[in-house]
């Protein structure tokens, strides 16, 4: 990933820092926008994956929306360029001030997790005169074979509305004037590296689909998240993810009604390999079994590996 000038040349800056490969993630987007493209799907990128500005700016440059999941990563992307008509607001927990913040900024899209938000949206936008744009997250109780820290769609998880209690929603959606449903979403995790998920997320997302045909509703945006998992062990092998394969299996087995548009939100299979914590060792700590490396950089500057025993 460096060669001998670089590792020179970061002997000499104060560590830890972040080094963002710009010419790797530039190389990383015009392949998924390409593999994309050719199936008109929408990509958001997954603000929570990294915020700094250079990878903002690049994201929006090459015509990628924003999914965020705070009201400070709502107003990171608008700041950093983003067109509002682009962000989608997910999350669990979202409060009335970010909500009102999205409001405020005309974005695209809210993905409400459950009845209480819904109603909270809807009350919200009554009071600001406006009318806000939703999609329904449906937990869809698929295994997405990963950690089980990152898994969101099972029925054990917190996250969506559960799918026996879709028709009830919907029949509270005549009742909400200041909210429009344009939409499905669902996200069943991350680093997901067996593309079969997929294929099953898709066939749940197709019997859902055909549900609501059936009652003559045809939502426009279908949202089928992300989680495309990257390659930790040999990064240089594989620094780029087989987005041709991942799309490819989405146009292979969805189903979408006419005028429906598929939606994504991918956030670390963009932007991972491009970046990395460069710390300096301080130590060797000898250990019985083992023998530790004790550096300058901690969880504070990279806690998920540590937090999942994932791989750094």
């Amino acid at each position: 990933m460096f060669n001998a000038d670089t590792v020179t040349r970061f002997t000499t800056i104060k560590t830890p820092f972040y080094y963002y490969n710009l010419a790797l993630l530039e190389d990383t987007l015009k392949l998924a926008s390409a593999a994309a493209g050719k199936y008109n799907y929408h990509v958001h990128y997954a603000l929570k994956a990294n915020t700094n500005a250079k990878v903002l700016g690049l994201m929006d440059k090459y015509g990628f929306g924003a999914d965020c999941v705070s009201g400070g990563e709502v107003a990171r992307a608008i700041e950093c360029g983003f067109n509002p008509d682009k962000v989608v607001f997910a999350g669990v927990g979202k409060s009335d001030d970010e909500i009102t913040l999205a409001l405020d900024n005309n974005i695209f899209c809210f993905n409400v997790e459950s009845v209480a938000e819904l109603q909270v949206i809807n009350e919200l936008a009554a009071n600001a005169g406006k009318t806000a744009r939703i999609a329904l997250r449906i937990n869809p109780n698929v295994n997405a074979n990963t950690h089980k820290y990152i898994t969101t769609g099972l029925e054990e998880n917190k996250f969506g509305i559960n799918v026996w209690e879709l028709d009830s929603v919907l029949d509270l959606l005549k009742t909400l004037p200041n909210v429009e449903f344009i939409g499905l979403h669902f996200h069943i995790g991350s680093q997901i590296t067996d593309l079969s998920v997929f294929k099953n997320l898709c066939l749940r997302v197709n019997e859902l689909n055909q549900h609501l045909a059936s009652k003559r509703i045809t939502p426009k945006i279908i949202n089928v998240g992300g989680g495309l998992g990257i390659n930790y062990q040999e990064p240089d092998v594989q620094a780029i993810p087989d987005f041709e394969a991942y799309f490819g299996l989405f146009n292979q087995f969805l189903e979408v009604q006419p005028g429906q548009e598929v939606h994504f939100e991918l956030g670390r299979a963009l932007v991972a390999q491009c970046g990395s914590l460069i710390a300096r060792v301080l130590y060797i700590k000898n250990g019985i079994k083992t023998n530790f490396a004790i550096v300058d950089a901690g969880m504070n500057n990279l806690i998920r590996p540590a937090l999942y025993q994932g791989i750094p």
